[in-house]
């Protein structure tokens, strides 16, 4: 039974997304009853953590089984010691059962964090200080706090107590006073309560074989595999930030060729030269870029020849074997999330940017050339209706199967015929929370590692 109120949202998105699950193809499908049901099974399940914990393994630099071992090793030495499995389709992928809710009373003594802070903690972060709203009025190092989650956003920064609406994440143990986190100075960066007993177990990986294991979704993992990227080829990951799409394609192509990353903003930018340099993988180029100005017609104005790339973008017209739009989003997939803030006009704000970015993409792939088009939302208007838009638009492009498959086929509502969303992948977590049971053997848990993830959709298309 869900702990957790519902996604909460506003009233317009709320209706734009019912309108999404009830359209005339799909409730012509299913029926409007199943239909409605499906949509409640959503929101429901957005506002839980996913059922494993994912790690992309650096299989570039050691094999999966040795670093296995040393992630159990590493857990053996905390209090308690999870089971690691390995994905039974993907080679690079080891999972982490999430177990939760579990029965853990709240105290008297509260501590409130913000939405973001909180939906980390879901997954096994502790309360950094940053994210702290709300301490009791004398709160001391080693003091046992209960850890509730702001999901309205209304509770002010410094305030003693909060009777606004909150959820209980669990039970922690203070690390820094009350003095420390509301200090003139502004916050500190490190660990504020240590959680102790969370509502939902799972280990925190903050500093843990950062050169060895990547934190990440697995339809994200599942991306990589679908661009089948090959050794000595050129590919562009478009909107690249934090990087562990663009890291996991360098290590498919065993450190060999050229992957440029893109991003607008520069923070982001450096964080994926952080990433690419932990993980020894010197075949990524980042350059800060908005990538829609990635591309020039005129090849005096490209900084970069098509054998070797010197320098950053624009570069030429088809100058990519394959290439990676994982792009802008409303992020209506993400999990844990128990509180959606944008308004109607920025959820539907987003489809002009990404067929902007998707023809630039068009015209710096090479014919013959691989497309993989993403996100991590589960409107039809950025994920199947793109899809119907662009073949439409360009007529050089078909979709194409995708390896692996271990989504659900694209969703009715777009015009697209059958045959075609089933060349799609839309991972659908709210089917496997419609009319679920609790797995109880390994086996059985395993069977929902592929169905219980974040929302997040896949598209392939290759340039004829």
């Amino acid at each position: 039974m869900s702990v957790f109120p519902q996604l909460s949202m506003s009233p317009e998105v709320r209706e734009h997304l019912r309108n999404v699950y009830t359209n005339n193809e799909l409730v012509c499908e299913s029926g409007a009853d199943e239909a409605d049901l499906v949509f409640e099974a959503l929101r429901s399940c957005l506002s839980h953590p996913p059922l494993f914990t994912c790690l992309r393994a650096s299989t570039h630099l050691h094999s999966l089984q040795d670093i296995q071992h040393r992630l159990e090793q590493h857990l053996a030495q905390q209090e308690r010691s999870p089971s690691v499995y390995t994905h039974p389709q993907l080679p690079d992928v080891l999972l982490l059962p999430v177990h939760g809710p579990r029965p853990v009373d709240p105290l008297a003594s509260e501590v409130v964090v913000g939405a973001q802070c909180g939906n980390a903690v879901l997954r096994g972060a502790h309360v950094f200080t940053p994210g702290i709203l709300s301490t009791p009025k004398y709160m001391k190092v080693g003091e046992v706090v209960s850890v509730f989650s702001d999901v309205e956003g209304k509770c002010t920064r410094g305030a003693k107590e909060f009777k606004g609406e909150k959820v209980f994440l669990g039970n922690g143990i203070s690390e820094v006073d009350r003095s420390e986190i509301f200090s003139s100075d502004g916050p500190g960066k490190g660990v504020a309560i240590r959680m102790t007993e969370p509502l939902y177990q799972s280990p925190s990986f903050d500093g843990v074989l950062t050169d060895q294991l990547f934190l990440q979704n697995l339809p994200s993992v599942v991306v990589g595999h679908v661009l089948g990227p090959r050794p000595g080829e050129r590919i562009l990951d478009m909107c690249a930030a934090p990087g562990g799409k663009t890291t996991h394609i360098a290590s498919l192509m065993e450190n060999q060729g050229t992957v440029v990353a893109l991003e607008k903003i520069r923070s982001k930018m450096e964080k994926i030269i952080q990433n690419a340099k932990m993980l020894k993988l010197d075949c990524i180029k980042a350059y800060c870029c908005n990538s829609v100005r990635a591309v020039s017609s005129d090849p005096a104005q490209c900084s970069a020849d098509l054998c070797v790339f010197v320098d950053g973008p624009p570069y030429a017209e088809e100058s990519f074997d394959r290439i990676l739009l994982d792009a802008p989003c409303s992020g209506l997939g993400q999990r844990p999330n128990m509180s959606y803030s944008w308004s109607l006009k920025e959820v539907c704000s987003y489809q002009p940017l990404q067929r902007k970015l998707f023809t630039t993409a068009v015209r710096l792939l090479k014919r013959g050339g691989v497309l993989v088009y993403s996100t991590c939302t589960v409107t039809l208007a950025e994920n199947e209706e793109q899809v119907a838009w662009a073949l439409k638009t360009f007529p050089c492009l078909t979709l194409e199967p995708q390896v692996p498959v271990l989504g659900s086929e694209g969703m009715p509502g777009a015009g697209l015929s059958c045959d075609q969303r089933r060349l799609l992948q839309r991972f659908r977590p709210e089917l496997a929370w419609r009319g679920a049971g609790v797995p109880h053997s390994p086996e059985s848990l395993l069977q929902n590692a592929n169905t219980d993830t974040i929302g997040f959709f896949i598209s392939k298309f290759i340039k004829r």
